[in-house]
């Protein structure tokens, strides 16, 4: 074995360092430092090179993690982002918003054994940064044109996965998208000090450069109908994501100043863009002095609470029914939003919102977890009579995402939908009960991570691809 490796017994784990509390809490930068080459070498050198890669199969791209750890270690770091860009679309991304201690980092061998977990993301992060800054990230260049051409619905990560995908073989290819920037998500969903919106913008770009076509505020089933799209390409790919955010059912629902995570989060991302946002500009989804309630616990519910502390709110306040240890939202996320002076409510749900016209107290019940439900989590259930009440001038819910009714939205009443929304796929092509027409991501799989999105976003290009290869067989046999 290279004697760069195996360094985890003598070298502690350190992350990059994050910046102070205090300071990063009056902005929206990213809060944790590059590493420096010196550190990412160091901390690379840690991974054991297990024979059974347990990083990598926990991966959903399965990422050769272990084989540009070693490169990094050995200082070959355009040799480690190569291995790194081959199997993902988009590592500066997933090096940064990950949950990497639920998936590669807290699946680690040596993190097991007690050594503390290699920084995967970081060093993901450090490869990629490194190699945008030496110009190693480039267009592609396509050896040979395809007249065959692609619409793809949607500019979040499963779209631009594909789109890269399916530009690499020659294939035509067109975006359709209803925001007014590419990205999905990633722009308008992912606060800044997460992702900050250059990083998103320049690969779209370089998308751009690479021959894709982007057709902004674009609407499906009001611009154009999905079967007017279908007649203007050989294929087309669904991948619009989940953003109908879902609903809580308790009296005082409809009072003023209770809004949708996704509405909240755009609001300010759009505002950090530069953008003229009137919701914001006039106070209603600014939440400067305010007492901030946020119900949930996924991981858009700790971007609501440390958004509202930049926002120097005057309190905020996260309820969640059930306690910390079985929390969705990413333990790292957790920590870092109480560090920035979030208080947690766990073990509590809304009963009802009480104000007149608008809300201005939070009525909350007390939980306590009962048996396992189907899910396997303990359910939660009500304790009896131990309602308090919380001073809440903005409330904010984030408790999960559904589809939006895209039969009716795209005039297309016949693509066949499964009973929870979601796009119906034959499991093994990709494709829907319509000739031609795929679909991937969240809207097939429900809500779920960036880095699912990417993977199905790639496995999709070879279905299509398959697709259109055996259409263009059919149409040379037939003339």
């Amino acid at each position: 074995m290279n004697n760069k490796m195996l360094k985890f017994v003598d070298l502690k784990q350190e992350a990059p360092f994050k910046r102070d509390t205090k300071k990063r809490s009056q902005d929206f930068k990213e809060i944790y430092d590059e590493f420096i080459n010196a550190k990412a070498k160091e901390q690379s050198s840690r991974c054991s090179q297990c024979g059974v890669p347990f990083c990598q199969i926990h991966c959903p791209l399965s990422n050769n993690i272990p084989d540009w750890l070693k490169l990094t270690a050995e200082g070959r770091l355009q040799e480690a982002y190569e291995v790194a860009q081959s199997t993902n679309n988009m590592p500066e991304v997933c090096g940064r918003i990950c949950p990497q201690d639920r998936l590669c980092e807290g699946n680690c061998v040596i993190e097991q054994s007690g050594h503390g977990t290699v920084t995967i993301g970081s060093v993901e992060k450090y490869i990629t940064d490194t190699a945008w800054e030496k110009g190693w990230v480039k267009p592609l260049r396509v050896k040979k044109e395809s007249k065959q051409s692609v619409g793809i619905i949607g500019a979040g990560p499963a779209g631009l996965a594909c789109a890269e995908e399916l530009r690499k073989s020659g294939y035509q290819v067109t975006i359709y998208d209803r925001y007014d920037r590419p990205g999905g998500l990633l722009i308008y969903g992912i606060p800044n000090f997460k992702l900050e919106k250059f990083v998103v913008e320049r690969r779209t770009n370089l998308l751009k450069e690479s021959g894709i076509k982007f057709v902004q505020n674009f609407e499906v089933g009001k611009d154009k109908t999905l079967d007017q799209l279908r007649e203007k390409h050989d294929s087309i790919l669904i991948a619009t994501g989940v953003y109908k955010a879902k609903e809580i059912d308790v009296p005082g629902q409809d009072l003023k100043n209770i809004f949708p995570a996704m509405e909240f989060l755009t609001a300010s991302n759009k505002k950090g863009l530069g953008d003229k946002v009137e919701i914001f500009d006039n106070g209603t989804l600014n939440a400067q002095e305010k007492n901030v309630v946020v119900i949930g616990g996924g991981d858009t519910a700790m971007d609501c609470v440390r958004t509202a502390v930049r926002q120097k709110a005057k309190s905020v306040k996260c309820l969640y029914r059930r306690d910390e240890e079985n929390m969705p939202g990413s333990a790292r996320e957790v920590k870092n939003a109480i560090e920035e002076g979030v208080e947690f409510i766990w073990l509590s749900s809304p009963k009802k919102f009480l104000g007149q016209n608008i809300v201005q107290q939070v009525e909350v019940n007390k939980m306590k977890l009962g048996e396992p439900d189907s899910s396997g989590r303990k359910k939660p259930i009500v304790e009896p009579g131990s309602e308090f009440k919380l001073p809440a001038d903005l409330v904010i819910r984030s408790l999960g995402f559904d589809p939006e009714n895209l039969p009716k939205l795209f005039n297309a009443n016949d693509l066949a939908i499964s009973k929870w929304g979601t796009i119906k796929i034959d499991l093994q092509t990709m494709q829907t009960n319509i000739e031609g027409v795929f679909a991937a991501g969240d809207i097939v799989r429900g809500a779920s991570l960036v880095v699912w999105a990417i993977k199905d976003g790639r496995d999709a290009a070879i279905q299509i691809e398959k697709y259109l290869k055996t259409k263009l067989e059919k149409s040379i046999r037939a003339a």
